[in-house]
């Protein structure tokens, strides 16, 4: 049930990343879902012990939740820097 959960909040996350970012049209599901838990886990890695907030595989919260948003948006803007050249 964990692993599903795990995919769920990862598409919305991955999703909620690629509107941020402005490549909602080029991303599919799949590639949204496949971002937000890559984006979940380096948010989690890097900007989880920086706020002291625990990641979504310690519990589904709003902080976890950010975190992975802050994550997956990280991932996108360095995707989009070796893509184009730049950030958008």
């Amino acid at each position: 049930m964990g692993f599903l959960i795990w995919l769920i909040i990862g598409g919305i996350v991955g999703w909620l990343a690629s509107l941020v970012m402005r490549t909602d049209g080029q991303q599919g599901i799949l590639l949204n879902v496949v971002v937000g838990i890559v984006g979940a886990f380096l948010g989690g890695w890097l900007i989880s012990p920086l706020v002291g907030t625990g990641t979504i595989n310690d519990g589904i919260s709003i902080g976890s939740i950010v975190v992975s948003l802050v994550g997956a948006i990280i991932l996108l803007a360095i995707v989009n820097l070796f893509r184009r050249g730049r950030v958008r």
